[in-house]
C-alpha cells in the first residue's frame, strides 16, 4: 500500500512538473499536458487553441506517437478520445495539436479491398495507397443543392423493386428482430450492384460486427463476384469504441468521393445501433449527455 501511495505522489509530482514547464515556455496554445487516462480517454490540459474534432498528437511511450481526436472543449482542460489503446500514454505525456481534422483515406484504390475505420488494411493484401483523403466531419449539401430522386437502385428483389423502389439519393431504413434477415436484404443490393453492372460502387460498414459473420459475408461476396466493386469498412466488438464510432462516418466519407467525382454509391450500414451504443459508451467517459 506505501509503494501504491508513493507511485500515486511521483506520477502526481511529474505531472505538476510538466505543467509548469509548459506555462514557463508559454506554449498553453498549442501544445498541453496529459493529467489522467484511462477507457480510452485522455484529459488534457492546455491547448487552448483546440478545436472540437480536432487531431492531436500525444507523446507515447517508447517514443511513439499516439493520435486521437478532441471532443470536450471545456474551460480548464479536454477530453480527447484516443485511436489506440490507452496503456500507450501515460499522464504527464506531451500533446501537441496538428491543425488537422480527423481525416481517411479515399479512392478508387480502396474498391475491393477491407479496411479499418482509419483507412488500415485488414485483409493482408499490403498496404493502400491512395491519392486523396477526406475528413470525417463535413457539411452535406443543401437540400436546395441536391438533385431531385429519380433514378431507381436496383436491388434484386422484386417485392421491393415493384412496390418500395429505392431511388439514388435516397435513405432506407432496414429495422427488424434479430435474424429476420436485414443483412440479407442489404447483401443481395451489394450482389446486385455487380450482377446488373449498375456502375455504383458497393460500401458496407460493419459496425461491432463478428469477425466470423464478417468473413462470411467477404465469401459470400468473392463467389459472387461482387468483391471487386465493394469496400468494407469493418470494425469488431473487440475493437475500441473510438472506432466503433467512427466507422459510418470514414464510410460515409469514402461514399462522398464517388459523389464529387460523379460517380454512385451504395453504402450499407450494420447496423447503426451498435453505433449508438458505441456513441453512448464515450459519451459517458466523457461525462457528457449521451444523446446528440
Amino acid at each position: 500500500m506505501a509503494e501504491f501511495n508513493n507511485n500515486i505522489k511521483q506520477l502526481a509530482g511529474e505531472v505538476r512538473r510538466s505543467i509548469a514547464d509548459l506555462k514557463d515556455i508559454g506554449d498553453e496554445k498549442s501544445s498541453g499536458v496529459v493529467l489522467r487516462v484511462g477507457d480510452g480517454v485522455a484529459w488534457i490540459y492546455g491547448l487552448r487553441d483546440c478545436g472540437f474534432g480536432e487531431l492531436i498528437e500525444i507523446d507515447g511511450l517508447a517514443g511513439r506517437k499516439v493520435s486521437a481526436f478532441a471532443l470536450n472543449l471545456m474551460e480548464d482542460e479536454i477530453g480527447a478520445v484516443l485511436l489506440a489503446e490507452d496503456q500507450a500514454v501515460k499522464a504527464g505525456a506531451r500533446v501537441r495539436l496538428t491543425g488537422r481534422i480527423l481525416s481517411v483515406p479515399v479512392g478508387p484504390e480502396l474498391i475491393g479491398r477491407v479496411i479499418d475505420p482509419l483507412g488500415l488494411p485488414l485483409d493482408g493484401k499490403g498496404p493502400i495507397k491512395t491519392k486523396a483523403t477526406s475528413e470525417v466531419e463535413r457539411l452535406a449539401p443543401t437540400v436546395l443543392d441536391r438533385k431531385k430522386v429519380s433514378e431507381p437502385v436496383p436491388t434484386g428483389i422484386v417485392a421491393i423493386d415493384a412496390m418500395i423502389p429505392i431511388g439514388r439519393g435516397q435513405r432506407e431504413l432496414i429495422y427488424g428482430d434479430r435474424q429476420t434477415g436485414k443483412s440479407v436484404i442489404a447483401m443481395e443490393a451489394i450482389i446486385n450492384q455487380a450482377r446488373q453492372k449498375t456502375g455504383i460502387v458497393s460500401i458496407y460498414v460493419a459496425i461491432s460486427q463478428k469477425k466470423a459473420k464478417i468473413a462470411r459475408l467477404i465469401d459470400r461476396l468473392k463467389h459472387e463476384g461482387a468483391m471487386d466493386n465493394t469496400i468494407i469498412v469493418a470494425t469488431s466488438p473487440t475493437d475500441p469504441a473510438p472506432l466503433q464510432y467512427l466507422a459510418p462516418y470514414s464510410g460515409c466519407a469514402i461514399g462522398e468521393w464517388f459523389r464529387d467525382n460523379k460517380r454512385h454509391a451504395l453504402i450499407v450500414y450494420d447496423d447503426l445501433s451498435k453505433h449508438a451504443v458505441a456513441y453512448r459508451q464515450m459519451a459517458l467517459l466523457l461525462r457528457r449527455p449521451p444523446g446528440r
